[in-house]
């Protein structure tokens, strides 16, 4: 059997196949088997499709409200909830009850059970269930598998599946888990339930830290399978492969074990598993094993390694539970390897691939889920957000059977009698023998033999065709042979089945024999019933053509060859055999010539050559001529008299001049017949001139050519042409020219002389001196006569008598054999090259970079005698003359950038020229992306590459080649234009483009070489012919083809219509949507034809250019200008008459409407005038208002105790019996001095660092240990540790490294102490409020209190609305009273001045001295107006009503005047700040709900009653308009000016003593900004920003009552938060552009800004030029606050406390503890576990 495995998928899809598109991301695709139907859990979306991929239903399971840190259902409570997308996290099908199981990310991971008919209607669904609901994961990225199976109870058989998933950080720790599918009310199960306590399988090896990662679940044979990959330590991070095993009815997972899988080849290892699959061996792996059989079943599985490569491995189930069984390491078979493709593997014998499936097949990457359908016919592909069904075979594309049987796939076969490539069950008769050919075993039915093999195309007979894997034929079977037209009957040897005979065609049937041919081949085809089964070729010989090959020997041509040709000598023909005569197929019996004499023959001169001949009989008496293309006179005639039977001879003369030698041969003819008779003859010729052009050069030719130096003529020749004696020695030598002129001063390089004479053999030059100076002759480069090369020596140095540039400069002279001497005439120079300058100066490290030396006369020497080097890196010279320019090597220093590197310029072997600091090795190029990332075949496209360095590079190529050798396919483009980060180039156009997914696209970066990776080549786009190729008016035109938009946008295309562009307007993969031009343009000078009218339509695809088809534009009728006229101008003279009278009518109505408005504007403008007269002159008297007449008195500050309360554990009512606040605890007094001792153990367990910061990272590792959780954790840290602070100091400054660390690592340092999320955080706020109370008693604390009260006293100098919590004076704009209410002063005998519109509640707050927490009398103010006295209050029968509304009591409604007696009556009892506060603001609450108000009403509610009333005009008159008092914030700012300035002076101002703890963290944040490469000045101020000012000035400065015994109403708390906002603002770098639309809080300090940034820089500048605080005096400060303050604070409590949170995780912190080897050594487990036993009274064996 064999097994066909397809794997991994990227790219785009085919539209043959059927597809399905989904909205959003798809997870999980499950089949159900029984309907085929498919479920498909995608992002926010459930889908049911037909097998065919139909959409039958659908739903949508997200976005919902949720939040990971809360628990479901979520409700309004939970604050952190938002839209979250909903990720499919498992699909289940449970058959039985015809369910779907769907569980997603949303609600901690809880499943549903859905209808597989419609799977909109949800069957069961319940967040209400807890934790144990929970099944799959709340994490996008953690994988989650899962198997049906079933739960057996002493009487139930209960339907259940087991989920195996990952660890998530809000999940539960429960990797695999059983899940109930139905509820059991007797044991109160209910659906999802958890039901078996996973302790065997949540051991060390299953924890959270090893990272899991679940591929793959199934069951089989009653055993439960996991697969999946994880690390195997803590320390190492690496992955590992394993399959776990365990019972299916194993109701405690006793039978859980596990083993490790290894899959990998002889160098590399894939560790980690992605996928697999489950099906039965077969036949042929099954043989390959031995020991299984071909139903036993194989695991499968796709493992990837470390570098992403990929590989599937296999390992038969019988092996794999023995493993298991043993409990040891598997290692499975490796079978193929593959990179992101789907592949089609062959799992035979030897496993192959035989198919890489086309990137067209689907788009997108693929995920894990490919299914077969039902019938196992076709495959369900899944990508990102696309499924399509494709066949798993495609034989039938395949059209004969060589193609079919090279797929070597599988499925397929070639079916002989029906002419397809097929499946087998599709091929009729495939039972029987040689009907179907498997296509793995790459075979065709095949001619072996014809018998005769060939035959003379003159005869005719019958042929047997031997055709060994002929298939039995059956009677009704017609058999037939086709000679290519010629088509015959045939029969099969009932001897012999494989045996066919057939009759050849006749003569006439024959075709001709080709030229330069001796035969014809014939094609040849066998068919049964009439289809082809098996084809070949049949030759046809004609023996008269043989000759054709070789005129000059026919005879020895026709009997030759492989033919059965005899030659007959009488007709001097090549003729069919004929068995009388077999002497004629003998070669030797062949009349011809041979043996010439001589074999050399010289160039113009006549001389004889005899040649020998045989079997010449029929020539007897006959006369010949000999001839050849290279004889002066053609076929010379043999005279008569030279004729011999066995020999004649010829008088030849040569003229030749292209070369020294040439071989030649003659032919001979009869002269009567002029049929040539059969010659081997051939002779070499030669010329003595050529090559030879002085006497030395003569006198080295060989002697036997007889070449001799002939003085008359100065030519080389044959020594019989030459009239004189032979010369007895050459002349003198003669040079020509020296290479080089120019050489260096220390001499030792070559120098080449040219000339003529200078010796026959090297040993003949004696001696030769260059400039004076002996020059060594080097033997091993002489050219005989022409060259010679010697070695110079160094300049000599000159007597003095002599002149110095006599001994620089000089001639060659050379002296050889015979005395004889020659002097050149061109001088020879000594001279000292200079280089100078290096260009360009750096380049990358890979080298490539083309460097030129420029200087003086560097023109030294040759370019074969001069290297340069880069430091120690050879420089590849590639140009040598004024300037030199080379190549840089790569540079393999370990430091990059280099240092300034010495480039050197040798000249010869002693002199070396060098540039210092010339030439630096710089970091090479990086590419960081590109786009796009697609082009067509025909290249072109416009690409863009993006990096860095890129100005580095002077020639970047983009270049195209196969993965394979095949260098047809290599094409390059160079690139358009460069800068220091952009590099563009036009796509290489690909001539091959038949196997696109071979293709690799590289860039080369002088040498530097990089692949594109994820950049793919596509098939040409194709055209069709337009459907219509006349434009009219609808100038639109259709575009149809296929692959459009594959590799190009819409943006790139370009289209043209003659020499006119068109507009593109839609490009789709099939179509595209032009606009053609609107008027006709003209044809290209090329495309001119009088003929027609046609134009080209021509599509441009970057640079790739198609012709489309022909266009025309359609003729236009013209049309009567008499009818034009009129038709015209009559409609326009209508239409003007009508405008003019619809023109005058809205006239006349438009002046109506502007009188109307005009009054009503001027109305509306009076009462503006009056009311910004009257805010004006308010205005105005405020800013007289006296600023300096402030009481300062005494200032309230907090105790340390209270002050750390407030800022540590915010006291409110809802934590007013927290014991940290109260101080005490329930503690029986029986255990309390048990308690206390365990408690003081505890404090010592705390200080021990490595528990304590064990402990702090466990708790923040829990998803339910929220942010106040970590405040509140962290302040009773704070309060514990306040003994011994620099420990304090230290466990924070370690918790900030880390957090440090982690925000750099992951690209965030900004977001570092913006808010406190995290304990550390917490600890740092708490830690700046301990350092700094001091400085807040000392220094800041007095600018403000000032502040608060000079806002307090401007709020309250003017009416205050109490219901609406808005005042006349304000700095808040949303809380400025928006009307002007009329009041009035008062004076009491009180000190306080009273508003004449006060609340009598308000009257009492200000009556009453009352500090926040001390005991305060509830009092009613009695009025005396006379001798009796009026109770006052809010509300009373005397209160006013205004229709529904009804208006709270003022001093105003009692009509109290100056100096009235005010009676308190008042009842003692204790409240708190707190308290009395909230009963005022429940009383408040109490008004509202009555529909009360004070001064103003609500502006949205309008009285019925008064809505009758007046006009519209009226009331719009009446209504306020509030920006009119936003001038009333510039009156209370410029008032408070000079108290905001003095606060944030003394808090900026370092000329005053600053306190040590701010110096001490902002130098240590100055510490790790340097040790971190990606921390720049602004992270640097943020992060000092968001430590002291956010974290701790403004929650003062908006908190007054953290530091002192005050408290703060709505309306001055609301001022106090812009005064906040803008020192924010202050300490940011952000510039804050303003405009009109700007919140007015904003545009009010914006003035300011700049002077308040300007001191927070001069601020943070000033503490880093400070003296540094040292560590011993830090710890000196901390030790001297914890004396001071440590015994007011409530320790035990914070202890207790603390212990709470120890004892709700303590598992967890003890698992911690046991993983820590410090921990270990130091026993910390066995001592909280003491702790443990003292505090909760437990009873255990410690």
């Amino acid at each position: 059997m064999a097994i066909a495995v397809l794997l991994h998928l990227l790219n785009s899809c085919q539209c043959d196949n059927r597809v399905f598109p989904s909205e959003t991301l798809i997870n999980n695709v499950v089949a159900n088997p029984a309907t085929g139907r498919l479920y498909v859990g995608a992002v926010n979306r459930l889908y049911q499709l037909s097998s065919d991929l139909e959409l039958e239903s659908r739903t949508e399971t997200g976005p919902q409200r949720d939040s990971k840190s809360c628990t479901p259902p979520i409700t309004e409570s939970c604050t952190e909830a938002k839209e979250t997308n909903n990720y499919n996290k498992l699909l289940l099908i449970h058959p039985d009850k015809n369910q779907l199981v769907v569980c997603g990310s949303i609600f901690r991971g809880i499943c549903s059970l859905r209808n597989l008919s419609r799977v909109e209607q949800r069957i069961y669904y319940s967040d209400s269930n807890g934790e144990k609901s929970y099944v799959a994961s709340a994490e996008e990225v953690v994988s989650v598998v899962g198997v049906m199976s079933y739960f057996k109870t002493e009487n139930k058989r209960l339907p259940v599946f087991l989920v195996g998933k990952g660890y998530g950080g809000h999940d539960s720790t429960k990797l695999i888990s059983t899940r109930l599918l139905e509820s059991v009310p007797e044991n109160e199960w209910v659906e999802f339930d958890s039901i078996i306590e996973a302790s065997s399988v949540q051991a060390n090896s299953f924890i959270q830290r090893y990272q899991h990662d679940f591929r793959f679940a199934f069951n089989d044979s009653g055993f439960v399978y996991f697969l999946f990959s994880r690390t195997i330590s803590l320390q190492d991070n690496k992955n590992y492969t394993f399959i776990s095993r365990m019972c299916e009815d194993d109701h405690h997972y006793y039978s859980y074990t596990e083993l490790q899988l290894n899959c990998s080849s002889e160098t590399k290892n894939y560790n980690k598993v992605q996928a697999a699959f489950v099906g039965p061996a077969g036949k042929v792996l099954a043989q390959r094993y031995g020991t299984i059989s071909a139903s036993d079943k194989v695991l499968f599985a796709t493992f990837t390694s470390d570098d992403d490569s990929s590989a599937l491995c296999m390992t038969p189930f019988p092996v794999l539970d023995e493993s298991l069984w043993i409990s040891g390491g598997w290692k499975q078979d490796k079978f193929w390897v593959f990179s992101l493709q789907l592949l089609k593997v062959h799992l035979s014998a030897h496993p192959e691939m035989y198919e890489r499936m086309s990137s067209e097949v689907t788009g997108g990457k693929v995920n894990k889920n490919l299914l077969l359908d039902s019938s196992l016919q076709h495959l369900y592909i899944t990508s990102e957000r696309k499924i399509t069904k494709v066949p798993v075979q495609s034989c039938h594309l395949k059209k004969d059977c060589h193609s079919c049987v090279s797929m070597k796939d599988p499925y397929c076969g070639w079916c002989v009698l029906d002419g397809k490539c097929s499946t087998k069950n599709d091929c009729s008769r495939s039972d029987e023998d040689n009907t179907w050919l498997w296509s793995p075993n790459q075979q065709c039915v095949r001619i072996k033999a014809f018998d005769p093999p060939n035959l003379s195309s003159k005869k005719q007979e019958q042929v047997r065709i031997t055709i060994p894997s002929l298939p039995r034929l059956q009677e009704l079977d017609q058999l037939e042979c086709v000679f290519g037209s010629f088509q015959t009957g045939a029969v099969v040897d009932s001897a012999n089945q494989s045996l066919v005979a057939c009759s050849l065609p006749n003569r006439e049937s024959i075709p001709p024999t080709p030229e330069q041919q001796d035969f014809v081949s014939v094609p040849v085809k066998i068919l049964v019933n009439n289809i082809e089964v098996t084809s070949g070729e049949y030759h046809f010989y004609n023996c008269a053509a043989t000759i054709w090959k070789n005129p000059n020997t026919p005879c020895i041509s026709c009997v030759t060859s492989q033919w059965k040709c005899q030659w007959i000598p009488q007709d001097h023909s090549c003729t069919d055999e004929d068995e009388k005569m077999n002497d004629n197929r003998i070669r030797e019996n062949c009349p011809q010539f041979g043996f010439p004499e001589p074999l050399l023959i010289p160039v113009g001169h006549e001389m004889p050559i005899s040649f020998q001949g045989r079997n010449l009989e029929n020539y007897e008496g006959g006369s010949f001529s000999i001839g050849t293309e290279l004889m002066k006179n053609t076929d010379s005639v043999c005279p008569e008299e030279t004729w011999k039977p066995d020999c004649v001879c010829f008088f030849v003369q040569f003229a030749y001049d292209k070369q020294q030698e040439v071989n030649i041969s003659f032919h001979i003819k009869d002269r009567v017949t002029e049929r040539k008779i059969d010659s081997t003859l051939t002779v070499t010729l030669y010329n003595c001139s050529v090559g030879r052009g002085d006497c030395s050069l003569c006198k080295h030719a060989a002697a036997e050519y007889g070449c001799v130096w002939c003085k008359d003529t100065k030519t080389c020749v044959y020594k019989d042409i030459c009239n004189l004696p032979e010369l007895g020695h050459c002349p003198n030598p003669e040079i020509t020219d020296i290479i080089p002129r120019f050489g260096p001063i220390n001499g030792q390089i070559s120098v080449t002389i040219k000339g003529s004479n200078m010796g026959i053999k090297k040993e003949d030059v004696r001696r030769i001196t260059v400039a004076g100076v002996n020059c060594v002759h080097m033997e091993e480069r002489y050219s005989v006569s022409t060259s010679v090369v010697c070695e110079i020596g160094p300049k000599r140095i000159p007597p003095h008598d002599i002149p110095l540039e006599q001994t620089e400069s000089g001639p060659v002279e050379i002296e050889v054999e015979g005395d004889r001497r020659g002097t050149s005439k061109i001088n020879f120079t000594y001279r000292d090259p200079k280089p100078k300058t290096v260009h360009p100066s750096k380049g990358p490290a890979a080298g490539g970079t083309e460097i030129t030396i420029k200087g003086d006369a560097l023109e030294t020497a040759t370019k074969d005698d001069v290297t340069v080097s880069v430091g120690d890196v050879a420089c590849e010279i590639l140009s040598f003359g004024e300037t030199i320019s080379c190549k840089t090597g790569r540079y393999n220093g370990q430091k990059v950038p280099s240092d300034l590197l010495t480039v050197k310029v040798k000249y010869g072997k002693n002199t070396t020229k060098e540039i210092y600091s010339a030439f630096q090795y710089l970091e090479n190029p990086k590419i960081s992306d590109f786009h796009p990332k697609a082009s067509f075949c025909s290249g072109g496209r416009r690409i863009v590459v993006m990096g860095s360095r890129f100005d580095l590079i002077q020639l970047a190529t983009l270049k195209v080649q196969p993965s394979s050798d095949d260098s047809s396919v290599n094409t390059s483009l160079g690139h358009l234009s460069k800068n220091d980060t952009v590099l563009e180039f036009y796509s290489p156009k690909v001539n091959v483009c038949d196997d696109v997914q071979s293709l690799r696209t590289f860039i080369q970066l002088d040498n530097m070489e990089e692949e594109l990776k994820g950049f793919n080549y596509h098939q040409d786009p194709t055209f069709d012919k337009l459907a219509k190729n006349t434009i009219t008016e609808n100038i639109v035109i259709i575009v149809t083809g296929r692959g459009f938009s594959k590799a190009i946008t819409v943006d790139e295309v370009q289209a043209t219509v003659g020499d006119a562009f068109c507009n593109i307007n839609i490009l789709q993969d099939d179509k595209l949507i032009l606009e053609a031009p609107s008027t006709k343009p003209s044809a290209r000078p090329r495309e001119q034809d009088p003929a027609n009218d046609k134009l080209y339509l021509r599509v441009m695809f970057g640079q790739a250019v198609w012709t489309v088809d022909s266009v025309q534009y359609a003729s236009k009728d013209d049309i009567p200008l008499a009818i034009i006229i009129p038709a015209v101008i009559l409609p326009m003279v209508l239409f003007i008459a009508l405008s003019i009278y619809c023109y005058r009518r809205k006239s006349r109505q438009a002046e109506r409407e502007y009188e109307k408005v005009k009054h009503q504007l001027e109305s509306l403008e009076e009462s503006v005038r009056d009311r910004c007269k009257k805010e004006f002159t308010d205005l105005m008297i405020e800013m007289e208002d006296h600023t300096s007449d402030l009481s300062e008195g005494r200032i309230p500050f907090l105790d340390y105790k209270t002050y750390t309360d407030r800022n540590f554990f915010l006291p409110s009512k809802e934590n007013a019996n927290d014991p940290m606040i109260t101080g005490k605890i329930q503690i029986p007094e029986a255990r309390r001095a048990t308690v206390t001792q365990a408690l003081n153990q505890f404090s010592n367990l705390l200080n021990s660092k490595t528990f304590l910061i064990n402990f702090i990272h466990t708790l923040e590792s829990r998803p339910d240990f929220n942010a106040r959780s970590r405040g509140n954790f962290a302040s009773l840290l704070t309060v514990a540790l306040h003994g011994k602070l620099e420990y304090y100091t230290d466990i924070m400054r370690t918790l900030l490294l880390e957090l440090m660390d982690e925000h750099v690592q992951n690209k965030n340092p900004k977001l570092m102490l913006r808010r406190s999320e995290t304990v550390v955080e917490r600890m740092l706020c708490n830690w700046m409020s301990i350092c700094l109370y001091q400085f807040l008693r000392d220094t800041a604390g007095e600018p403000l209190y000032k502040l608060f009260k000079a806002l307090k006293h401007q709020v309250e100098k003017g009416p205050v609305d109490a219901r609406l919590k808005k005042a006349k004076y304000t700095l808040n704009d949303t809380g400025l009273l928006g009307d002007d209410v009329e009041y009035s002063v008062l004076v009491s005998s009180h000190l306080e001045t009273l508003r004449f519109l006060l609340l009598v509640n308000r009257t009492k707050q200000q009556l009453l001295i009352c500090p926040a927490r001390s005991v305060c009398v509830c009092v009613c103010v009695c009025w005396r107006p006379g001798s009796t006295g009026q109770i006052l209050s809010d509300l009373d029968l005397t209160s006013q009503k205004e229709g529904r509304w009804k208006r709270l009591n003022t001093l105003a409604h009692y009509n109290v005047r100056d100096n009235a007696t005010l009676v308190l009556s008042r009842v003692l009892h204790t409240q708190s700040f707190h308290q009395h506060q909230d009963s005022h603001d429940e009383k408040n609450a109490l008004l509202e709900d009555d529909n009360t108000f004070h001064l103003v009403r609500p502006t949205d509610e309008i009285d019925e009653v008064k809505s009758k009333r007046g006009s519209m005009k009226d009331k719009a008159m009446t209504k306020a308009i509030t920006e009119i008092y936003l001038t009333r914030l510039l009156s209370v700012k410029g008032t408070l000016q000079q108290f905001v300035d003095d606060f944030f002076r003394s808090v900026l101002c370092t000329s005053s003593a600053v306190p040590p703890a701010v110096k001490y963290f902002f130098d240590f944040l100055d510490e790790q900004a340097e040790r971190h490469d990606n921390v720049d000045e602004e992270t640097l101020h943020i992060w000092k920003t968001n430590s002291l000012p956010m974290r701790f000035w403004v929650n003062i400065l908006r908190n007054p009552h953290f530091i002192f015994d005050v408290h703060a109403t709505e309306v001055v708390d609301a001022s106090l938060h812009v005064i906040g906002q803008t020192f924010m603002d202050a300490c940011t770098k952000t510039e804050h552009k303003l405009s009109r639309e700007s919140p007015s809080n904003k545009l009010l300090y914006a003035k300011e800004i700049s002077t308040y940034k300007k001191m927070v820089d001069d601020y943070y500048r000033g503490i880093r030029q400070m003296v540094p605080v040292s560590d011993q005096d830090m710890n000196t400060h901390l030790a001297e606050v914890s004396r001071q303050h440590t015994d007011k604070l409530n320790t035990q409590v914070a202890l207790h406390q603390l212990y709470q949170y120890a004892s709700k995780y303590f598992d967890l912190i003890i698992q911690s503890l046991d993983e820590d080897p410090a921990a270990q050594n130091r026993q910390l487990t066995l001592r909280l576990q003491q702790v443990a036993a003292a505090l909760e009274n437990k009873v255990t064996d410690l």
